[in-house]
């Protein structure tokens, strides 16, 4: 670091332009010029002695301002006349007693010893006492077959309706397991108030907390295992609703809400006739929503594996063909196995009918006849039975089907019939 040397002017000075001349020891003028001064009409002052100067100018600010050093440092004379800062003293802590249960030793602690301590930044900061706020209620799934008995029924089921409309959700979980409770053990009780208690289901079931909603969907199952063959008849309105409640939640993103509600839709598929659930459910084949499109072409493939020719037919097996081929085509995986699912059984249900009618007409047949020709023609016509039960499913599929459809559901029955094995 080079010296610098600072030449200090002792002369009386104005408030304008600095006067610290700074000089390069190197250069033989100055690298920061100072502009001339004005000429004053008042006459020049006498110079002083350096003491005397110095104290002149530090009762000027601006002249000690122009005596500042490089390291903006005041002047020692500057410096003992700024007042000083008193020292901060912490007070000390009293003095604990023998036997360390208070302030005085009488047991008779006030909370001023903790105010007095001191706090020091090296030690471990103590945890704060928890506030008195009580902690939230748990929630108990509990499963169907471990539900219990309700102690008292009849007072339960009075005030079903209302617990189900309550605003407190620990209440209203309550409610729903009571629902559940009578809907296992006391379903007497619960089928005069069937309908309003669907509907309370139905609110729950739009309940963002998830708690609540778990419940409710729990709930939906038990009452269809209850009341499987009364509740699509007791209280239509309520149960499209309750439907349309259970195919959105099944799609939605919540993975232990979609399980639940895919139970509780298997439970409705089991327990309910499949006829009426089947009209209900094909309304929704054409949703806008794919997931939903999906669960309801799933809970038809349910109906259908249940249904007998007969059922089908008061449906109609040519209506029943066309949701199928509609649902071959679809957008997700899950929709197009439901549809090849109801083709299956579609097809199965057909060829039983047709065997069955075969095999009155040969025995008929039998009844008739006294004498048979011989035994080649017994094989020649069991060889043509299945072709008269083929050719009449694809008359069956051509007059319900277009082309295009007729030809995939004929691909998959042959995909769904069983493969001759090699001897």
């Amino acid at each position: 670091m080079r010296p610098v040397r600072i030449s200090i002017s002792l002369e009386p000075l104005q408030p304008t332009p600095h006067h610290l001349h700074i000089l390069n020891p190197d250069a033989a003028a100055p690298f920061i010029h100072t502009p001339q001064r004005q000429p004053s009409s008042k006459p020049p002052r006498p110079h002083l002695g350096i003491s005397t100067s110095i104290r002149q100018q530090a009762s000027d600010p601006v002249q000690t301002m122009a005596l500042r050093a490089l390291d903006n440092t005041l002047p020692a004379a500057v410096a003992d006349q700024r007042p000083k800062k008193a020292a901060k003293l912490l007070p000390t802590p009293p003095a604990r007693s023998p036997t360390g249960s208070g302030v005085n030793g009488n047991g008779n602690g006030n909370g001023k010893k903790q105010q007095q301590q001191r706090n020091d930044e090296n030690s471990a900061p103590t945890p704060k006492p928890a506030s008195p706020v009580a902690a939230e209620p748990a929630v108990e799934y509990v499963r169907s077959e471990d539900l219990p008995p309700v102690p008292s029924p009849k007072a339960r089921a009075a005030g079903l309706v209302a617990g189900l409309d309550s605003k407190d959700w620990v209440k209203v979980c309550e409610s729903l397991n009571d629902a559940r409770r009578l809907a296992v053990h006391h379903p007497a009780l619960l089928a005069p108030i069937l309908e309003k208690v669907v509907l309370g289901i139905v609110k729950t079931m739009k309940n963002p907390r998830s708690a609540v909603l778990k419940t409710s969907v729990m709930a939906c199952a038990d009452v269809f295992a209850g009341f499987g063959n009364l509740i699509s008849s007791a209280s239509a309105d309520a149960f499209d609703k309750l439907l349309l409640q259970l195919l959105l939640k099944a799609s939605q993103d919540k993975r232990f809400v979609c399980e639940e509600a895919e139970k509780a839709m298997r439970a409705m598929a089991t327990s309910m006739p499949p006829l009426p659930l089947l009209k209900k459910l094909r309304a929704y084949v054409h949703h806008a929503n794919l997931r939903v499109r999906a669960k309801a072409a799933v809970a038809m493939a349910h109906c259908a594996a249940r249904m007998d020719v007969e059922t089908m037919k008061e449906f109609g097996l040519p209506a029943l063909l066309q949701v199928a081929a509609e649902l071959l085509n679809d957008r997700l995986p899950e929709a197009r196995e439901a549809a090849r699912s109801i083709v299956g059984s579609t097809h199965a249900a057909f060829f039983k009918e047709a065997v069955e009618k075969e095999q009155e007409k040969k025995e008929n047949e039998q009844l008739q006849e006294e004498v048979k020709e011989n035994e080649e023609e017994e094989e020649k016509e069991k060889k043509e039975e299945p072709s008269a039960v083929a050719a009449a499913w694809e008359s069956l599929c051509a007059l319900s089907l277009s082309p295009i459809s007729a030809q995939a559901v004929a691909k998959i029955v042959s995909q769904l019939q069983p493969q001759p094995q090699p001897q």
